[in-house]
């Protein structure tokens, strides 16, 4: 199986440095394939609701599966889209700054290592859990990142929050929230975009136009409903625009900038800024809007005497949000961050009919596309053992919301101070850090010198896989699952961060009980008979002291049971390989 193949080659360095244990092949696989239906309504089975809430949350719990078997997929969803979203990276956000003002009125709020925290205190404990899963998946897709050093900390979690409002709305809505976004403005640099100057040769800023088609909407090729690239005569793919298109679509973003109560040329440019210009959408300033003609994806916006930037942007969001590449191209994006990074031609034209129409007449309704994705039978079928292309590297990211939100994790402060991870020291991925507007990885990337790469598959999450991060993938997660994570603390000498790991603790003097509860929980049921031995034999090697033994050695080693386990589970190639 090729995604596990994959997978078990990195892995196989982490039992060369840390000596953990040789890594198993195993579990199960397959293109699950087939009409699109939903499931039937024949009782869920424990492992396919885990199965599901793995794609579907931030870390599959007992009380998320009891959820999923009571309710069923449909309604689950539907509940989790009914849920007001939980918690605030603003106010997040404001509490740190004002905390940190107060010890030192100087200081200056960096926001790299409060990203993760928001993130995290989401991620793991707030009940709309579909809603963090595909808020982190839309930040993949319409990136903004510190990495660019212009980002406003409180402007940045603003983002944060919008991404999560606009999750289960309408896709036209989201594109124009972050056509407004200061922060989207600052890291594409058209906040502040000039008008053409014929005689100073001045041109309007193009990076917006460009990634808005080529990142977030439409793509580089003409698509069929499929995502099949469309071909010409000769057999060459077709552009989906030119050079000429992205010029003609920059001089729609001119005229945009901060926003104030009383705007004039030097608020524009940033002065006088107001307090809130960071975080509350962008205006217009007509007198720097372009009225020449905008010809753009064979739409014409004519020449004009008076300067509309608004209804110019509107004009043109609407065509690319029409465009027929947007369900195929974003649905396919949206399938790959949840369920698996090659779906079938198939699986692709379901989703991208019901972004077309959620059945109502509606295009880009966000909360059917989400349901599609979920409830199709490729998500829904378990795969089989011989399959070479369905699943998925989990990202790093959901791996340590995975470990938390499993095995019950807690903050001492509630902050959930773990820090920046996107270094490749650490988990390779952050969120809203990423190295560049491509996110941390392509949707179309192919690893080279691989098997994958040998049968043209795309696998993303590997375009961040090498000798230093999957060896540092380990080591943070060993440290997360030995010692907690975020800053230690004063008063208990402990990282803010515990994993108590109490269910596990509870059955550990049963090994087979113990392997049943990481199964579930890491593998929905699907861990090989090979890696539950290794498991087994593992935490026999731990004794749990008898006789004369105090409680805290019995504690202490049926700790030691439950940690070494639960840290050779998250190395295995089974684990990583989302299947």
């Amino acid at each position: 199986m090729l995604i596990r193949d994959k997978a078990l080659q990195c892995v196989t360095l982490f039992a060369a440095v840390f000596a953990l244990v040789a890594c198993s092949g195993g579990g199960g696989g397959g293109s699950g394939s087939g009409s699109g239906a939903s499931p039937s309504s024949t009782p869920i089975a424990e492992a396919d609701a885990s199965r599901f809430l793995t794609q579907a949350t931030m870390g599959v719990t007992d009380a998320d599966i009891s959820s999923v078997q009571s309710l069923g997929y449909a309604a689950w969803i539907k509940q989790q889209i009914s849920q007001t979203p939980t918690g605030s990276a603003q106010s997040f956000m404001t509490n740190a700054k004002t905390t940190l003002l107060a010890a030192n009125p100087a200081a200056s709020l960096n926001g790299v290592p409060y990203s993760n925290n928001y993130f995290l205190q989401q991620a793991v404990t707030a009940p709309d859990q579909l809603r963090q899963r595909v808020q982190l998946a839309l930040s993949e897709i319409f990136v903004t990142s510190y990495q660019s050093g212009h980002q406003d900390p409180i402007g940045m979690a603003v983002y944060w929050d919008m991404l999560g409002n606009d999750a289960f709305g309408n896709f036209r809505t989201l594109m124009n929230d972050v056509t407004y976004s200061p922060q989207m403005g600052h890291y594409l640099t058209y906040q502040g975009n000039l008008k053409e100057n014929l005689t100073t040769g001045q041109t309007p800023d193009e990076n917006y136009a460009r990634e808005l088609m080529q990142l977030m909407t439409i793509g580089l090729w003409k698509l069929n409903q499929d995502g099949s690239q469309q071909l010409d005569g000769s057999g060459n793919p077709v552009s989906t625009y030119s050079h000429a298109d992205i010029a003609g679509l920059a001089k729609v973003f001119t005229g945009l900038s901060y926003y104030s109560p009383a705007p004039t040329n030097s608020t524009f440019f940033g002065g006088a800024k107001d307090p809130t210009a960071e975080y509350v959408p962008m205006i217009a300033y007509n007198q720097y809007h372009s009225t020449s003609e905008k010809d753009f994806l064979g739409s014409v916006i004519a020449a004009s005497t008076t300067a509309d930037t608004n209804g110019d942007i509107k004009a043109a969001l609407d065509t690319i949000f029409n465009h027929p590449n947007v369900g195929p191209f974003v649905g396919r994006q949206l399938i790959q961050r949840l369920v698996t990074s090659n779906p079938s031609p198939a699986y692709i034209s379901r989703v991208a009919a019901v972004f077309n129409n959620n059945g109502s007449g509606v295009r880009g309704d966000m909360a059917a596309v989400v349901t599609a994705i979920l409830t199709d039978s490729e998500a829904r079928t378990a795969p089989s053992a011989t399959s070479a292309t369905y699943g998925k590297l989990r990202e790093p990211l959901v791996r340590m919301t995975n470990l938390m939100r499993s095995f019950g994790a807690t903050s001492q402060t509630g902050l959930w101070t773990v820090g920046d991870t996107s270094a490749n020291t650490s988990l390779s991925e952050g969120a809203q850090n990423s190295p560049t507007v491509f996110n941390f990885w392509r949707p179309g990337f192919i690893p080279s010198n691989s098997k994958l790469g040998a049968a043209n598959l795309t696998a993303p999450e590997f375009q961040v896989v090498n000798e230093v991060s999957v060896s540092t993938y380990v080591n943070t997660i060993l440290g997360m699952i030995n010692s907690g994570a975020g800053a230690v603390q004063t008063t208990t000498n402990t990282r803010d961060i515990q994993i108590p790991f109490s269910n596990e603790i509870a059955v550990s003097a049963t090994p087979a009980q113990l392997v049943t509860r990481i199964n579930r929980l890491l593998f929905y049921d699907s861990m090989s008979s090979g890696l539950q031995q290794i498991l087994t034999d593992n935490i026999n090697s731990i004794t749990i002291p008898s006789g004369t033994a105090t409680q805290a050695q019995i504690t202490a080693a049926q700790t030691a049971r439950v940690r070494l386990a639960v840290s050779i589970a998250m190395a295995s190639p089974e684990y990583l390989a989302q299947r």
